[in-house]
């Protein structure tokens, strides 16, 4: 929290040490101070959806809430076995051991996918085959070949995934039934998209693809950092990365730096693209666009007031307040973006 007689300055670099863009923070502050009010300012990641990569649901599916709890409840997490190196299924969002698996908070929907995997180091492992190829030679007086290796290794891996400690993670999904959109909480492609894959195979008739712009997110905040100017709505922020797509594929990283100067437009002349760009819409969700249409660091930016009619920990209240807010500004992101991209 940041009271009015500390300096405008302090709460940026808070939000710095975070690494959570500054965006409009003075703005905000400087609109407070005029209405003569006491403020507090408050930068807050939401509690749900800090990532998010997007897509659309196909015209075909017919949203319907019941039919998806019943296709979720088909395959629930179920933690490893003893020789299981890993597992998957969905949870009760709300953390409840009984809960739903499909929550809808203000006709939007809520799911969280768990994943456990057996942390099994491959030193562990390497050390484990030496001691059998060891063994092989004293009784036998040969040293075992290459394909034998291999096989000693799954045997080794075998042996010790019982003993191998386990690590969880949970990812939300979030479904907009009306908007006809569907976003994983993940800065991982690779796990989103197992993530959609399982839930394609679990509701019959769900189809997806990664929402898809008519200008890509790489060319679009190319011409905002030539222009210097964000698109309406939108402000650019303090953070920023150009990576030469050619030669020696130099990098150039912005951080807690003005983006408003002449050496910035010269790098993109020369060559060097946008592969992440920090920005804030209307002064109230600061995050950062990447050259692939993910949302990264996500954070609400919200006043005492606001935040003491949220309350804490309340996961309706978390919910309606990230959906309320992104459901606003997904729009204008993909406006700013030229607009989605028709499908054949």
């Amino acid at each position: 929290m940041y009271r009015r007689d500390e300096p405008v300055l302090q709460v940026c670099k808070v939000a710095e040490i975070f690494r959570i863009p500054c965006g409009n923070i003075q703005q905000q502050i400087s609109l407070l101070r005029l209405s003569g009010k006491r403020w507090q300012l408050s930068i807050r990641l939401f509690p749900v959806f800090k990532n998010l990569i997007v897509y659309r649901i196909a015209p075909s599916w017919q949203p319907d809430l019941s039919l998806l709890q019943q296709a979720l409840e088909a395959s629930p997490f179920v933690e490893c076995g003893a020789t299981q190196e890993q597992s998957g299924g969905w949870v009760a969002p709300r953390g409840e051991q009984h809960g739903l698996l499909a929550e809808s908070v203000g006709g939007q929907w809520v799911l969280r996918f768990r994943t456990e995997k057996r942390v099994l180091p491959g030193a562990v492992v390497a050390r484990r085959v030496e001691e059998k190829v060891r063994q092989i030679t004293q009784q036998s007086g040969r040293t075992p070949g290459r394909k034998e290796r291999r096989d000693l290794k799954d045997e080794a891996r075998l042996d010790l995934l019982p003993q191998a400690f386990t690590q969880q993670h949970g990812v939300d999904v979030w479904i907009d039934p009306e908007a006809r959109l569907l976003l994983v909480a993940s800065s991982s492609q690779t796990r989103a998209d197992a993530i959609t894959t399982a839930l394609v195979e679990a509701l019959q008739g769900l189809s997806l693809a990664l929402l898809d712009t008519r200008t890509s997110p790489q060319a679009a905040m190319s011409a905002w950092l030539l222009a210097q100017e964000a698109p309406a709505g939108f402000s650019i922020d303090n953070e920023c990365e150009l990576k030469a797509a050619e030669g020696d594929k130099a990098v150039v990283r912005y951080a807690r730096h003005p983006l408003d100067i002449a050496e910035v437009p010269e790098h993109i002349r020369a060559g060097k693209l946008p592969t992440r760009l920090a920005m804030t819409w209307q002064g109230r969700v600061s995050f950062v666009l990447t050259e692939g249409l993910q949302l990264r660091r996500v954070a609400l930016l919200e006043t005492e007031q606001q935040e003491r009619q949220r309350g804490d920990g309340d996961f309706d209240a978390d919910v309606a307040l990230a959906t309320g807010e992104l459901r606003q500004m997904l729009p204008d992101v993909i406006a700013a973006l030229g607009g989605e991209q028709a499908r054949t």
